[in-house]
């Protein structure tokens, strides 16, 4: 019966239908902790997201890497159970259990049955209150990490992405990788890994939010057993940091056919009045997929790539427009001439009627689309909850883009966009391409 239930899930989440106007409640718990809830009981299953704040920018000075090996041991040993037990206990019940970190957020996904919703709660209260952090499991998951950075290493994607952090935010937490480093990650203690627990999993940074067939005053419950017996407080959260790249093409050279890069600039804060019209502008320029003005430009006319994209970055403590492709390296310094001038062409003709039309089409008539099952929208939710959106946010967010004029777009497009400080991180042997910073 168990085997089956991945099964269920998945046609739990594909048959529900796309939908935006979600009716969402505010719930407060009996010890006084908050989540966005939508009830939909026609089918026995509840989908639910925590997220707390912070994330791998928590690590401590010199100990990059360690939210992320702590967050990979928080299945391999909880309270009296060890890493099998764990397993066992989330297949006898058929719950999905998942935890990832990112730049400034650890999150807990976790799929169930109604009728096994206590001791669900149960285990990732566990999970999050009690992990033990057994020597074997540290040794055993530090091995799969290291593994992971050494191929990291080989891949010029990912050199591309790091060394632009590195050029961005410098010692800031965002200006490294989150894995850390092969001498960071050996170094890290089982102490280490404890302080990475006790800075990151708290009450005062945690967001939570339900779908499914839950009621209120269960959501309240749960939540009070998942998280009760977390502490009130973590770490103090670092600080902000501009995007402080130098303006201009830096070369890597990688013993590969096709050079790649990585383009950025400062953005916009989402909590800015313009950040809607930042948005349609984005999806003009390169976050519209075919339909945007570098996928035009860069790969129709001239062939000089399969993809391209730009996209505004809005992480906790920093805001940036970037964007990236790759080329065969005797084409590299074209494509870059090409970018820039599309920049340029933007922040001083900005957009057409035709265009503005085009991408609020584009976006309006894709927002629902992100609504399509139970895992989905509790991700959402969560989401708007950190963004600081207030609960009506899904009925009145196209009305939002829709709002914006075109004098609106075009003002906004000569702020945004900044061709004199746009850097471009390039990774590989491109022909033509002469840096101009290191």
């Amino acid at each position: 019966m168990n085997r089956l239930i991945p099964t269920l899930f998945a046609l739990i989440v594909f048959a529900l239908p796309a939908r935006a106007e979600v009716d969402i409640q505010e719930v407060t718990s009996p010890d006084g902790l908050t989540a966005w809830l939508v009830e939909e009981h026609s089918i026995p299953f509840v989908a639910l997201e925590i997220r707390f704040r912070g994330g791998a920018s928590l690590d401590e000075p010199g100990k990059r890497g360690a939210t992320n090996l702590m967050t990979g041991l928080l299945e391999e040993g909880s309270a009296d159970m060890d890493s099998r037990a764990f397993a066992e206990a989330k297949e006898n019940l058929a719950t999905s259990i998942g935890f990832d970190i990112y730049g400034d957020t650890l999150t807990v996904s976790s799929r169930f049955l109604t009728e096994n919703m206590a001791p669900s709660a149960e285990l990732i209260a566990a999970s999050l209150s009690e992990p033990t952090f057994p020597e074997d499991a540290v040794e055993r998951v530090r091995g799969q990490v290291l593994a992971h950075l050494r191929s990291r290493a080989t891949d010029p994607e990912d050199i591309v992405g790091d060394l632009m952090a590195e050029a961005a935010y410098g010692d800031h937490p965002y200006g490294s990788y989150l894995g850390g480093t092969i001498d960071s990650v050996t170094g890290l203690t089982r102490d280490d890994i404890i302080e990475a627990w006790q800075n990151a999993i708290a009450k005062d940074r945690v967001y939570v939010a339900a779908v499914g067939d839950i009621t209120p005053e269960q959501l309240g419950d749960l939540m009070d057993r998942v998280l009760g017996d977390l502490p009130d407080e973590g770490k103090p959260f670092p600080d902000e940091v501009d995007f402080g790249a130098a303006p201009g093409v830096s070369v890597t050279e990688f013993d590969t056919p096709q050079s790649v890069a990585r383009l950025g600039q400062p953005g916009m804060e989402i909590t800015d009045p313009d950040f809607f019209a930042a948005y349609i502008l984005n999806t003009v320029m390169g976050g519209s997929g075919f339909e945007s003005r570098l996928m035009d430009e860069v790969r129709e006319k001239r062939g000089l790539t399969y993809g391209i994209g730009s996209y505004l970055v809005d992480s906790d403590y920093t805001e940036a427009l970037m964007g990236s492709f790759s080329t065969v390296n005797a084409r590299m310094g074209e494509a870059v001439t090409v970018v820039q001038d599309e920049w340029r062409k933007m922040a001083e003709e900005g957009i057409t009627e035709e265009e503005l039309a085009s991408a609020k089409l584009y976006l309006t008539g894709a927002y629902p689309l992100r609504f399509d099952g139970n895992d989905r929208i509790a991700s959402l939710l969560v989401g708007m909850q950190m963004d600081g959106y207030s609960i009506d946010y899904p009925k009145t967010r196209n009305d939002k883009v829709n709002a914006v004029t075109l004098e609106e777009a075009n003002r906004v497009a000569a702020e945004l966009f900044q061709p004199e400080n746009l850097r471009f991180v390039v990774v590989g042997k491109p022909d033509g391409l002469e840096p101009t910073v290191e």
